[in-house]
């Protein structure tokens, strides 16, 4: 393979297919399900149940960065229809950091893993040499009954696409916080504080755990890096079928759009872990919808699962469309990698 420098962001397909599931380790019966393109947790075989565990790195925030680290990681053990239980936590800190600020980000991880009934059982923590911000990689578990697991890969031609609440939900939070100062010069300050509320509505796992219970559920998927958009491919990708949603459909939430508007960014593109996307039967995706708002979580029926091939795309407001066909770049990164600079 030619020698070529990375990228920041997610690794593209071809390359993690070239450079890491090529180096796997040692082959296990008991592994269910191991890495693949478009799934994010892990099934390892215990009898009569499965192990769920999913690990998610937090390095794009400062401010609330314990919070996220708990809500993000079980995200994924929730995408499988399973309530996530258990989570190892390790702590990366740059040498300048006091204990305050330390002892400010284990009360966030405390109080997240508390709400959702988690217990935190292992994990490490240092202060790492050469690195400015802290870096938290967390790991997530939960187990249910075998039979019962929901994957990205799941996606059958004919569903209906469901996503609940908005778009860029998680970039909303993050610079709203990250970038408080210069945002509240632009726009005014009630939308960015109110959007630096939106930290509480990143978790899906009532969301995802309402999905399930109400029956029909083919597959799911969190809107993390690439937002909506990026969703929407793994699914595809994973279930080997085309998505088609449209961006009329596809709510954005009004904080959202102004701070996205300010910073020259597309929230369809854009962070976005509070969005499930959930592929279901036709005949039982209204019944989804309405057990979802029962719950008081904003659900939308935004597209359809099409045959392969059908080119996966969201139909703007324009007329245009944006291509799912090539790996989506997250928006987030090139804000903040201007602020941290």
């Amino acid at each position: 393979m030619t020698k070529q420098l990375l990228s920041v962001g997610k690794l593209e397909p071809d390359m993690l297919k070239q450079l890491v599931f090529s180096c796997l380790g040692a082959a296990n019966s008991r592994v269910i399900l191991g890495p693949s393109i478009g799934e994010d947790a892990s099934v390892i075989d215990f009898k009569d149940k499965v192990l769920v565990v999913h690990s998610d790195p937090i390095t794009g925030a400062v401010e609330n960065i314990g919070w996220l680290a708990v809500n993000i990681v079980v995200n994924d053990i929730a995408t499988r229809g399973v309530k996530p239980l258990w989570m190892l936590i390790v702590l990366l800190l740059p040498n300048n950091m006091d204990t305050a600020k330390l002892k400010h980000i284990t009360q966030q991880i405390d109080t997240a893993a508390k709400e959702l009934g988690i217990a935190i059982v292992g994990g490490h923590s240092e202060v790492t040499p050469g690195i400015k911000r802290p870096i938290i990689v967390a790991t997530a578990m939960g187990e249910t009954e075998k039979g019962k697991l929901v994957q990205s890969s799941g996606a059958k031609v004919g569903d209906h696409v469901i996503i609940t609440k908005g778009a860029a939900i998680e970039g909303t939070a993050i610079l709203s916080s990250e970038l408080a100062e210069s945002l509240q010069i632009k726009i005014n300050s009630g939308i960015v504080e109110n959007a630096q509320k939106f930290i509480k509505k990143i978790s899906v796992v009532k969301d995802a755990l309402t999905a399930v219970k109400a029956g029909g559920v083919h597959a799911m998927h969190d809107a993390t890096e690439g937002g909506v958009a990026g969703g929407l491919q793994e699914i595809a990708w994973a279930s080997d079928v085309s998505v088609q949603a449209y961006e009329e459909k596809i709510p954005v939430y009004r904080e959202t759009e102004a701070i996205c508007r300010t910073l020259n960014i597309d929230p369809l593109k854009t962070i976005g872990s509070g969005s499930l996307i959930i592929s279901a039967h036709p005949d039982k995706a209204k019944e989804i919808v309405v057990a979802l708002q029962k719950k008081g979580i904003q659900a939308s029926i935004i597209g359809k699962v099409r045959d392969k091939k059908d080119k996966s795309c969201i139909f703007r407001r324009d007329g245009t469309t944006l291509s799912l066909s090539k790996p989506i770049k997250e928006e987030i990164w090139g804000i903040l990698g201007k602020h941290y600079r």
